[in-house]
């Protein structure tokens, strides 16, 4: 999305006249005119934190300097004024502020290029691992600040890692911007969360805009400057409409859908002309700490599966290599749409009772052995339970039915979608073959599946990259029509249809229909 001429921040060379008795322009308003006569006659203002070195400056460089301006509501901000023959940095951070880590990107703002990316854990997870706890938390006396410390502890940990790899400082960080959902918004902010958990759902702010990065706490150059992407409610966050932006599914004819699964699915529907988005708990069973063995995908995560149809022999994928130490949400959709292919569960989601010693009794009922404790990191065996099972499959059904009556709303049906955008952790290592199979996902062609991988971060790094960007995010806002599920007396129903695998109605499968197991 990068266009020359559209970066926020810009370096120019100026050459000014020199002073005299007949030219005493002072020397703030002298290199204003002479930078707004080069910038097309745009109003040009100089920050009062340089008024007090600019005299300096500008004699010992015989009023030759090299500038740097920030764009900022149709003005050019000057934020350095340097010798011409200085070297210069300008760089900008696109951040995604997530639940369970902060992911960032340094940018260099001179040609729009990504130089480095890290990912952090978010610190927060020391008070709770999941939104609600943190904001039962952030009610109690001193727990918001804990948790604004806590965030800006992880954001500004990732901004130094990523200067550290360029070789360069924070100061050089001229703008930055940050997507998160609306309850992470509120806690960098400091901002009391407690009214978004209960009815009517009502956030303190949904469209926070530019602030300046010493009031929001992230290091940054001291006339640094952050965006902060706008929230379109309670559970549809600045980490969605930041998505959106990345997908394009708001520039199409043609209508798509983007799904973007974390705690919540949050999925948008729509095309150029409108967007309705929802969100729903469909994402719990995919994260860490639902399965018995369940882990976030990283090293040591099991992220794909395959089981022998006649010998139930397992063989796994570990993300880094070596033994497993348990499974991710891409591994737990592979297990059990191939156990279901295998004859191991059957369409109700039930483990079936056979002598075999990939099937076990453990203290949670039935279980199938992925890997024996022998061939585990950790000496246990990587076991899934009828529990993880059940609570996988409720995830499923709730996924394919938010999928269903969000297209049943506007008179659309699976068919008419012209794509389909998998984002986050779940687009990235998911196999559509998988999903349709245990019926989470439709029976669409494969081709129509994009995985996004982290798009919250990718919206946040085209945003840095071209200003014409904010206005794409602001009509995005502006356009989408929220539903509310929670009051849509169709949704369980649906719901309750598609706790089967894949489905009680196998026709909405065909490319299953066969493989109901032995």
């Amino acid at each position: 999305m990068r266009t020359p001429g559209h970066s926020w921040v810009v370096w120019r060379s100026v050459r000014l006249e020199q002073p005299g008795l007949k030219n005493n322009t002072a020397d703030v308003e002298r290199l204003e005119r002479g930078l707004s006569r080069m910038m097309d006659g745009v109003s040009v203002r100089i920050s009062p934190f340089l008024w007090h070195e600019l005299p300096r400056t500008l004699r010992a460089s015989d009023f030759h300097v090299k500038v740097s301006l920030r764009w900022e509501a149709g003005c050019w901000y000057v934020l350095d004024v340097l010798p011409v023959d200085a070297p210069v940095r300008n760089y900008g951070v696109a951040l995604d502020l997530g639940t369970t880590t902060i992911c960032g990107c340094l940018l260099d703002l001179d040609t729009g290029a990504s130089l480095c990316e890290t990912t952090v854990d978010n610190p927060q997870i020391r008070v709770g691992g999941d939104i609600l706890t943190r904001i039962h938390f952030a009610t109690g006396a001193g727990g918001l600040s804990v948790l604004r410390e806590l965030v800006l502890e992880g954001v500004n940990g990732a901004v130094r890692k990523l200067c550290a790899k360029a070789e360069t400082g924070v100061q050089e960080v001229r703008v930055a911007s940050v997507a998160g959902n609306t309850t992470m918004t509120h806690f960098l902010l400091g901002l009391d969360p407690s009214n978004i958990r209960k009815e009517p759902y009502i956030p303190v702010v949904n469209r926070p805009g530019w602030m300046d990065a010493d009031r929001v706490g992230i290091e940054a150059h001291r006339e640094g400057k952050v965006f902060v992407f706008p929230n379109v409610g309670s559970y549809f966050g600045g980490d969605v409409v930041s998505g959106i932006v990345a997908s394009g599914m708001h520039r199409t004819t043609g209508v798509s859908l983007l799904v973007d699964v974390g705690t919540n699915a949050e999925v948008v529907l729509g095309n150029s002309d409108w967007l309705l988005g929802c969100a729903g708990a469909a994402g719990p069973a995919l994260e860490g700490g639902v399965a018995r063995m369940g882990m976030t995908a990283g090293p040591g995560a099991v992220d794909h599966v395959r089981v022998d149809p006649d010998t139930w022999e397992s063989s796994v994928s570990v993300m880094g290599g070596g033994k497993p130490a348990g499974i991710c949400g891409s591994g737990l959709i592979d297990l059990v749409a191939e156990l279901f292919q295998a004859g191991v569960i059957d369409p109700r989601g039930k483990i079936q009772s056979m002598d075999h010693p990939r099937i076990v009794q453990t203290d949670a009922g039935r279980a199938f052995v992925v890997a024996p404790g022998e061939d585990a990191e950790h000496g246990q065996a990587i076991v899934l339970t009828q529990v993880d099972l059940d609570v996988l499959l409720r995830s499923k059904a709730a996924m394919y039915a938010i999928l269903t009556t969000l297209l049943e709303e506007v008179g659309l049906t699976f068919q008419d979608l012209s794509g389909f955008f998998v984002a986050g952790t779940f687009g990235t290592y998911i196999d559509p073959v998988m999903a349709i199979r245990l019926g989470m996902l439709p029976d669409l062609p494969l081709d129509t599946y994009v995985p996004l991988g982290n798009s919250s971060l990718a919206g946040s790094r085209a945003f840095l990259s071209n200003r014409q960007c904010l206005g794409e995010v602001a009509d995005v806002t502006d356009r989408i029509t929220y539903l509310e599920l929670n009051v849509n007396p169709r949704f369980m129903s649906v719901f309750s249809a598609a706790k089967f695998i894949p489905h009680t109605d196998p026709s909405l499968f065909p490319s299953v229909t066969g493989h109901s197991g032995r």
